[in-house]
């Protein structure tokens, strides 16, 4: 191999809706500026195609996963997520992807980095960028990660096996509040707005507003492109109010574009993330799309005709589907309600493996 090229073994997985790499941590630059040059050259941006790298030049697929052995006795492994801009040079760790995340359990039983037990395996995932602790049960027939099996999801073609996924208490995820402003709705730029953090800090909006009717396919969307100018900018001050500073160049807080259901649905989501709409929908994304329904006067519970005071599943419409979230609902006397639990189906799928050839030049003191 040629000496100006340093191999870091990675493996490709589809985790629900979602693709990328997974690395061990121990395998990539502990220092951070080190370890974003690192992926920005693996993934090949930023570059609109990012024909340099393995990216496949939509968010969706410019995603990475980062896996090492908890070091706590709450959780077994630890998932850092890093989402990578296709066409920026930025490698932005603050949110999390609950896509993603469905191939944490599986990576780690196959690198040995947690031991299958059984028919199925528990896996306690530690969400690095939230602090959020997920629970995964793995298919592990004869003690292997089973990825056959006949559960679907919109967005991914086939079946393969299942994947239950509970977030434990994922209220305030980035933000330390369910309600980071305080305030169930609010009005920015004189629309109506819930600023919601639930897995994912996220701004909803109802569609009406926007003089579109929510049942948009996503490239139709995509070419709104005032659409995008105006949310933007409700979108930067939902930022500040959220504590989160300038959001300008960042991913969060996501947008949530909602609407009736046209489908027999609990509720319709067009998700953006946020410089275009997703094909299908964000795990994480409907998770808080999924607890903002059991919020009084919320955007969701408006268009739902009233807020969620029990365990329920929200079904939520979007444009490959749907998505269903079982939500754990507990109403305090006189307080607000209590997320306890959120829990959802996803698959996920092992493509290949081997090395990521990047210039040596990016990692000049990798150890031998």
């Amino acid at each position: 191999m040629a000496r100006d090229l340093i191999r870091i073994p990675c493996v490709m997985m589809r985790g629900g809706t979602s693709k990328g790499p997974f690395f061990k941590a121990e395998d990539l630059p502990a220092d951070t500026a080190t370890r974003d040059a690192v992926l920005l050259a693996a993934m090949g941006s930023p570059h609109e195609l990012q024909v340099d790298g393995v990216g496949g030049a939509y968010p969706q697929s410019s995603k990475v996963a980062i896996i090492s052995r908890a070091t706590d006795s709450e959780a077994d492994i630890n998932y850092l997520f890093a989402q990578v801009s296709v066409d920026k040079a930025i490698v932005d760790t603050k949110p999390n992807c609950g896509n993603m995340l469905s191939g944490v359990g599986p990576f780690a039983i196959d690198e040995g980095l947690w031991p299958a037990s059984g028919e199925e395996t528990m896996v306690r995932v530690r969400n690095l960028n939230t602090d959020v602790i997920v629970e995964q049960m793995v298919q592990t027939p004869g003690g292997f990660v089973s990825y056959c099996g006949t559960q679907a999801i919109p967005g991914v073609p086939g079946t393969a096996a299942a994947i239950t996924m509970s977030f434990l208490d994922a209220s305030g995820a980035v933000t330390g509040k369910l309600l980071p402003s305080g305030h169930a709705i609010e009005e920015i730029d004189g629309v109506q707005v819930s600023l919601v953090d639930y897995a994912m800090p996220m701004m909803l909006v109802k569609a009406s507003d926007f003089g579109i009717t929510g049942g948009e396919a996503p490239d139709v969307i995509d070419q709104n492109r005032a659409l995008f100018a105006r949310l933007e900018k409700i979108r930067i001050e939902a930022g500040r109010r959220m504590g989160l500073g300038d959001v300008s160049n960042l991913v969060v807080p996501k947008i949530g574009i909602l609407s009736a259901p046209g489908e027999g649905g609990t509720i319709r989501s067009r998700y953006l993330v946020p410089t275009s709409c997703h094909k299908s929908h964000a795990t994480t994304g409907a998770l808080c799309v999924a607890a903002a329904t059991a919020l009084e006067g919320s955007i969701a519970a408006q268009i739902i005709g009233g807020e969620i005071t029990k365990p329920t599943e929200v079904v939520i419409e979007h444009p490959a589907g749907t998505i269903e979230v079982m939500i754990d609902v507990k109403v305090v006397p006189g307080g607000s309600p209590e997320l306890k639990r959120a829990s959802l189906l996803r698959t996920a799928r092992r493509l290949f493996e081997g090395n990521i050839l990047i210039p040596a030049s990016l990692w000049p003191d990798r150890p031998v």
